[in-house]
Order: structure tokens, then C-alpha cells, then sequence
């Protein structure tokens, strides 16, 4: 990026930034994610980095968010009031630690591993409490830093804040004012009811709630608070953050106990995965570790910067939503010919890799989010999911994107794409292009990937990387092909070793026996997919009973209609397809279903599965559902009746929250199946 590309992207940035914070923290209103919001942040000061001279006083980075409204009465802050810079890695914690160490030992020559207490950086609102020998004086918003609102008249309608103190003497303390995701549910629930729009988060409802006129609201929506830290107090300061939290609780404030004192940042990194992990089993929302440095002297040695304080660092959590750039659109060829537009994006890191590329599904996905070339955009992306572009930040244009323009010829063959019909009877067209050449050779290589992943055959050692190399020497060309290789074949090639060639093979042997079920998955028939694979096979029995079944046996099956059938005979009729068939008989043999009467409690049934359970993976708990007769979907809707969750389950646990669905967790899904 020149100087030139980058006073351009800041005052874009800048602009953005400043009308989402107005929103967020003036207006509680939430226009993006917090996490896009910190992504738009974080670029803005990675470019501030590298080019210094570009930092104003009016850049978002060199200002506390928000400013007292109108209709309260706005109270200076006799302490000022900080933000915390952010980290987003173990990398960026490791960096703070070495700033931290850096800056001291050149403010008094010595070296130090500071100690860290470690607090859960509570999702809600900060508040200030001044109290005078032991009684609630006031209590302000954070405001701009330096002025914030008055709000004691509200704040004396939660119960978690005292009145009167443990103790007669006059502080200043600080913490964050949040709702339960109980109380959340709750309060949605009666949205509902009374024909409400329901609120986004627990967040926006704190805010609205705080500046409430009347105070009887705020008692009836039962929030609450913890107090992480003193301003200001009478007598001797604590010596430590640990016993500063001590003290707080033993003065009467709600202190959050799952706090840690690592003795270094291992131990620190340590305390944030662990919260990583397990983050949805409280009651509340957070989204990250507050580290602060333990020790109050190397804390004063430290001191602020602008804005913030060199002593803290916000370690968040993997953002499931980030922004990111689209710096070009290309097209890929899937197995069964569809063509499908596939974003390049400025790799970004979410949700615990980096991501440089998402798909766009069709023509009209691109059309309704008005994407362009160039465009600045949100990227969403939870656990296994694949990443999905969920909205372009128009503002941010420049007038340089470009107008994408979907092509008209498969960029692999050259060969004219064109739209299949999709409607039993109204010839309604698929918004997909297909290429229209049988032999297109990114369709076969494509064929081959999925032949061999878990889906399908599940060879071990055999993913996308070998299949290209084995492909590119020549040595196969066909599915079938697979089971004629040698040792010696293998060892031709660079990739390749005695003992990963032995490994291969093996592999590749172990799979000469398969189901009915995985051999039809193995097909790759268009419209059939793993369930109706199953459903297939349950009711045939025998691949030839399938091979040669007609349309009404065919649609006998309850899902399977005209769509899929026709998909099944017009591909058994195809000569080309019937030498597949014929060569992947000759290599593997496919072992009949044995009709049994079956357990079927599930029958019915529809599960989603999410998140990572301790003792079950997705596939053993996936195949228990099917055995006993139920049905496994990959996203929550209205018709899901169960949703199993294990360690960060990610959006699909808040979307049957909404929809009240049943979740479980592993122990209760295991006492279900028995």
C-alpha cells in the first residue's frame, strides 16, 4: 500500500468506524457485529503503524468511544476513563508482554515477568460509582472520558449495587453493568409475545435500559453488575489487581470470581483458552480476557498512552465476524458441472484460521448483496462452517470496484454454460450455471476429490494434493483407477516415500468392501446426497435392484420426487456412467442392506449438530441418530426438534434459543439413545 492508497483507506475507515461507534454506543443501536466493528478498528491501526504520520486527533484510535447524550444530566469524571487496546491472537499477547517488559526495564534498567490477573471482559455496559463514607453519591455512563451521564436514579434499581458499603469511607470504582442470557431469553420471549421486534443482544437492552426515564423498568428487567476496579479511595491503594478484587468484594460489590493470577503470559494464554473453550457455560455474555499486570508499582512505572492504559490488554475471543476485501471473483467447477463464483478475499484471520477465500453460491447471491470487485465486506464464519460473505459496507467505496459480470463459457473447457431446469412442471431454471461437457476435465478431477473424502470412500491419505499429483504423472484418470496402483507407481512420485506409499495402499485396500449406501454416495448422481443415499439403500437393498428401479418405484420413497428420480435414470442411462459402474464392480465389492427390525425412537426426529463434544465425534453421534431412525439437518429451523451442542456450538445454538428448541449436551443426548 502506497501513502497515497493509504490516507484513501483511513478517511474511509475513519468515516465508517465513527458512524457505526454513533450507533453503538449514542444510540444503542447495533448497525454490524461487535466483531466487525473491532475488525474495522484493528485495520484502521495496523495501517496507523505503518504509516505514523497519518495519525490525527480525530482518528478513532486517539478517542475513548461514545459521548453523553442529551436529556441527562452530564457529569465530569474526576478520574478519567480509559478504553484497553485489544489483542486477537496468542501472538498479539506475547507482543503485549514484550511491550510491557520493553517499556519498564527502560524506565528503571530492570528486567520483570510480570504476573497477570486474568477477569472475563464482561459483554455489557462500563459504569462509574462514586461513593462518599459509604454511600451511593452517583453513578455515570463512561461517556467520552471525560463527561458521562448521571445516571444514579436508574442504577439504584439494580440490586447488585450497594447503597451503603461494608465499610464508611469514600471511593471511586469501576465495572460493567450486563444482562443474564436467561433474562435475555426472557425478554425476548415477551417481545415476541406482544408482537415485538426482538432484541439483537443482551448489550443493546442494558444501554436502552440504563437511559431509561423511568426507573421501574430497570427493576423489572433485573440486570446486574461486577466491579473489577478502584479509581480512586481513601487511605492506602492496594498493592496488587488481585487484592484490589478482594477488596471490592469484601466492601460489599459484586466481584466475578472466575478470575486467575497467572504468573506469566503461558499461563495467561493458557486461562484464555481454557475460557475459549467453555465461554458459553455461564450465564452471561463475554468476549474475551481482560490481562492486567498484577503489581500496582510496575503498574504506575507503566502508566497510559493517549488513550489507554500499557498495563491492560483485551485478549478476545476468535471473531465469528470479520471485514475483509474482495480482491477478485473466479470461477470454480464443481463435480456435477455446477459453476460457481468463488470470492478472493485479503486473507483475515476468524474464528481460528485465516480465511482468503468464500464462495458466492450463484449469480443472483452476488446480485441481491450488490457485491463488487474491491469491496470492503463482512465475513462470517462459525466453527466448521464455511465462510460466508454476509454483507458489503458500501460506504467504504471509492468509485475504483468493479462491476462483476458472470462469464458465459466454463473457464476450465471453453464450453458454453447454461441453466438447468429444476420444476417437475413449470420449467423453472436453477440459479446456477452448469457447464454442458460431459468430459469437462475439472468436473472429473472434482469427481475424484469427492470420491475420496470422508463423505464418500473415506480413503485415508488420499485428500485433493496426492489425487493432483497422481493425476498430473498420469497414472490415473478414473475412479476405478485407484485400485490398480502399484507400490512402485507411488514411489515414482515426490510426495511419496516406502512408508507413505505402504500407508496409501493400505488405505486404499481397506475400502474394496463398502455399503450400498457409500457406494451410491460414491457415484456422485446429481440431487443425491448422503441422506437419500441411506434411504435408498434401506429400500432396495441391493445395488442391482437400484441400478435397474423405475420412476414410481423411485418415488415411492418418501422424499425422493420427480426431480431426484429423473436425476437417478438419466444417469444410469448414460453410457459413460454405466463403464464407471461396471469398472468400480470389477475392483469393489458392495455389501447388500440385511433387512432387520430397527429401534426407531428417532423416527421423525430431526437433529443439528454443533460445537465439539468430549467423548463423541459428529460422525458416531450423526450415525446413533440413524439407527434409530432420525434425521440429521446441518442448520436450525422451526421443524429441528433437538439441537446437540457441544464446546463452542457457535450461531447454531443462538438460532434454536430463538425458535426454543430442545439443546442437549452430550450426557443428555447419551441418555436419550438409551
Amino acid at each position: 500500500m502506497t501513502k497515497k492508497e493509504a490516507e484513501i483507506r483511513l478517511e474511509k475507515l475513519k468515516k465508517t468506524i465513527e458512524k457505526y461507534r454513533y450507533s453503538y454506543h449514542v444510540e444503542d443501536i447495533s448497525l454490524i457485529p461487535d466483531e466487525a466493528l473491532d475488525s474495522l478498528k484493528k485495520e484502521l491501526v495496523d495501517i496507523e503503524t505503518e504509516f505514523p504520520e497519518l495519525i490525527t486527533p480525530d482518528s478513532p484510535s486517539q478517542r475513548v468511544a461514545g459521548i453523553a447524550r442529551d436529556g441527562f444530566k452530564k457529569v465530569k469524571h474526576e478520574i478519567p476513563q480509559w478504553s484497553s487496546n485489544d489483542a486477537f491472537s496468542e501472538d498479539d499477547a506475547r507482543d503485549f508482554d514484550a511491550r510491557v517488559r520493553r517499556f519498564y526495564t527502560s524506565q528503571t534498567d530492570h528486567d520483570i515477568v510480570p504476573e497477570y490477573v486474568c477477569e472475563h471482559k464482561i459483554d455489557g455496559m462500563h459504569i462509574v460509582l462514586t461513593y462518599e463514607k459509604g454511600i451511593l453519591k452517583t453513578a455515570a455512563t463512561r461517556g467520552d472520558g471525560m463527561f458521562g451521564e448521571d445516571v444514579t436514579a436508574n442504577i439504584k434499581m439494580i440490586e447488585s449495587v450497594p447503597l451503603k458499603l461494608n465499610q464508611p469511607i469514600s471511593c471511586i470504582v469501576e465495572g460493567e453493568i450486563y444482562m443474564t442470557k436467561s433474562q435475555f431469553a426472557k425478554i425476548n420471549e415477551l417481545q415476541k409475545k406482544n408482537g415485538l421486534e426482538v432484541f439483537a443482544n443482551p448489550r443493546n437492552i442494558v444501554a436502552g435500559t440504563i437511559r431509561q426515564l423511568d426507573s421501574s423498568i430497570v427493576a423489572e428487567r433485573k440486570l446486574s453488575t461486577f466491579i473489577y476496579d478502584i479509581s480512586r479511595i481513601d487511605g492506602e491503594f492496594p498493592l496488587s489487581q488481585e487484592k484490589e478484587l478482594k477488596l471490592l468484594a469484601s466492601l460489599g460489590f459484586r466481584v466475578n470470581k472466575d478470575y486467575s493470577v497467572a504468573k506469566n503470559i503461558g499461563e495467561a494464554i493458557e486461562f484464555w483458552k481454557l475460557w475459549r473453550d467453555k465461554k458459553d457455560s455461564e450465564d452471561y455474555f463475554f468476549d474475551g480476557i481482560m490481562l492486567k499486570v498484577n503489581d500496582r508499582k510496575i503498574q504506575e512505572t507503566l502508566g497510559y498512552t493517549g488513550k489507554a492504559p500499557r498495563f491492560v490488554v483485551a485478549l478476545k475471543f476468535p471473531a465469528e465476524q470479520v471485514t475483509t476485501v474482495v480482491e477478485d471473483i473466479v470461477m470454480q467447477v464443481g463435480r456435477t458441472g455446477v459453476v460457481t463464483p468463488v470470492a478472493h478475499l485479503k486473507p483475515v484471520f476468524v474464528y481460528g484460521s485465516t480465511v482468503s477465500r468464500a464462495t458466492l453460491h450463484n449469480e443472483d447471491e452476488i446480485k441481491r448483496l450488490d457485491l463488487r470487485i474491491g469491496d470492503t465486506v463482512i465475513l462470517q464464519k462459525a466453527g466448521d462452517v464455511i465462510p460466508d460473505i454476509v454483507k458489503v459496507l458500501t460506504e467504504m467505496r471509492t468509485g475504483k470496484e468493479k462491476v462483476f459480470h458472470m462469464p458465459t463459457t466454463c473457464p476450465e473447457c471453453d464450453t458454453k454454460l447454461v441453466k438447468k431446469e429444476v420444476g417437475t412442471k413449470t420449467g423453472e431454471e436453477s440459479a446456477a450455471f452448469y457447464c454442458s461437457n460431459a468430459r469437462c476435465p475439472a468436473k472429473d478431477r472434482r469427481t475424484l476429490y469427492y470420491f475420496t473424502s470422508k463423505a464418500a470412500l473415506d480413503i485415508e491419505h488420499l485428500g485433493p494434493k496426492n489425487l493432483d499429483a497422481l493425476l498430473d504423472a498420469g497414472l490415473i484418470s478414473s475412479r476405478a483407477d485407484i485400485f490398480t496402483l502399484k507400490k512402485g507407481d507411488l514411489l515414482e512420485l515426490p510426495r511419496f516415500g516406502e512408508k507413505s506409499a505402504d500407508n496409501l495402499l493400505e488405505s486404499i485396500e481397506k475400502k474394496r468392501h463398502i455399503g450400498l449406501d457409500r457406494f451410491i454416495v460414491c457415484l456422485s448422481i446429481p440431487e443425491v446426497g448422503e441422506e437419500t443415499a441411506r434411504d435408498l439403500a434401506a429400500h432396495f437393498g441391493n445395488f442391482e435392484n437400484f441400478q435397474n428401479a423405475q420412476q414410481q418405484a423411485l418415488e415411492s420413497i418418501d422424499g425422493v420426487g420427480p426431480r431426484v428420480s429423473r436425476s437417478i435414470i438419466n444417469w444410469f442411462a448414460d453410457k459413460h456412467n454405466q463403464k464407471v459402474v461396471k469398472d468400480l464392480l470389477d475392483q469393489i465389492k458392495v455389501e447388500s442392506v440385511q433387512k432387520k427390525k430397527v429401534n426407531q425412537k428417532f423416527s421423525g426426529k430431526i437433529f443439528v449438530l454443533t460445537g465439539t463434544m468430549p467423548n463423541l465425534s459428529r460422525d458416531e453421534a450423526k450415525q446413533q441418530i440413524l439407527n434409530l431412525g432420525g434425521k440429521v439437518a446441518s442448520s436450525v429451523s422451526k421443524n429441528t426438534d433437538y439441537v446437540i451442542a457441544g464446546e463452542n456450538p457457535g450461531s447454531k445454538f443462538d438460532d434454536a434459543q430463538k425458535l426454543e428448541i430442545k439443546i442437549m449436551d452430550e450426557k443428555e443426548f447419551l441418555e436419550l439413545v438409551k
